[in-house]
C-alpha cells in the first residue's frame, strides 16, 4: 500500500485502463467489467479490479494534471508490477481536421512542464508512447471499423490559458490538440521500463468553441472505452 493507493499489490491487474475521472472509471467498471471488486477509494480516487471477456484488467482513475498522474501511474508500474496503462480521456481540439468525439492515439506529448526534469533530470520536452501497444490498438480499431487520428498532442500544466497561439501549437509545434496527462505519464513509463498509451476522445474543439457536457464526458465516450478494453485483452 502507499499513501495514495490502500489495494494489496495482488489487488491490481497488470494491465490498467486509466481515466482521469473517478465517476469514468466507476462508469466503465459497471458497464464493462465482470466480477469487479473495488480495491481503492483513497481521496476518491476509484479502482476496481475485474474481467473483461476472461482478461484481468484494473480500471483506475488518475485525476487531473501532470502531478496526480505522476503519482499513481508512478505507484502503480513501480510499487503494484503493473506492465502496461493505457490512458483514456480527453482533449481539447487545435486541429481544423478533428471533430467532436473523434478518437486518436497520442503517439507523442510535447510539454513546457519540468516533470520529467525534475523526476530524474530527462530534459526531453518530446516523450513517446509505446509503439507495440500503439500497433495493437490501430488493429483492434481496424476490426472494429473506428477511425483513428495519431500524431502529437500538447501535455499543458494550465487549463485556463489567458492567451493560446492556437496556430502556433497547431502548425509550428505539430500539436492536434491539448490535454493535461500524457507527458507525466509516459515519462514513468521510460523512466521505469514500462509501457504506456494514451486513447483521447476530442470533448472541445478550441477554433470553432463546440463543447461536450459534463455528463457526455463521463459516459458518452464509449467507442474510446471499448477501444481500450478490446485492446488490452491482446496485450
Amino acid at each position: 500500500m502507499t499513501p495514495h493507493n490502500e489495494a494489496k499489490k495482488e489487488d491490481i491487474a497488470r494491465i490498467v485502463i486509466m481515466p482521469g475521472d473517478p465517476r469514468r472509471a466507476k462508469f466503465i467498471t459497471e458497464n464493462y467489467l465482470e466480477n469487479y471488486t473495488l480495491v481503492n477509494d483513497v481521496r476518491g480516487m476509484l479502482a476496481y479490479t475485474g474481467y473483461y471477456k476472461g482478461t484481468r484488467l484494473t480500471v483506475m482513475a488518475s485525476g487531473m494534471g501532470i502531478p496526480s498522474m505522476g503519482i499513481y501511474s508512478y505507484e502503480l508500474f513501480k510499487f503494484y508490477d503493473v506492465d502496461v496503462i493505457i490512458r483514456v480521456g480527453s482533449m481539447g481540439a487545435y486541429d481544423a481536421n478533428l471533430e467532436l468525439y473523434d478518437v486518436v492515439i497520442a503517439e507523442e506529448s510535447y510539454s513546457d512542464s519540468p516533470y520529467a526534469r525534475i523526476q530524474n533530470g530527462n530534459e526531453d520536452n518530446i516523450l513517446k508512447s509505446d509503439t507495440t501497444l500503439n500497433e495493437i490498438i490501430t488493429n483492434t480499431a481496424n476490426e472494429h471499423n473506428i477511425t483513428l487520428h495519431k500524431g502529437r498532442v500538447y501535455c499543458s500544466e494550465v487549463f485556463y490559458h489567458e492567451e493560446v497561439d492556437i496556430d502556433y501549437m497547431n502548425h509550428t509545434l505539430g500539436c492536434f490538440g491539448t490535454e493535461m496527462e500524457t507527458f507525466a505519464l509516459f515519462h514513468n513509463a521510460k523512466a521505469l521500463g514500462k509501457k504506456a498509451t494514451a486513447i483521447i476522445t476530442v470533448s472541445d474543439h478550441i477554433r470553432t468553441g463546440k463543447e461536450t457536457t459534463a455528463d457526455e464526458r463521463e459516459t458518452a465516450f464509449k467507442t474510446m472505452m471499448e477501444l481500450a478494453l478490446n485492446s488490452a485483452i491482446k496485450m
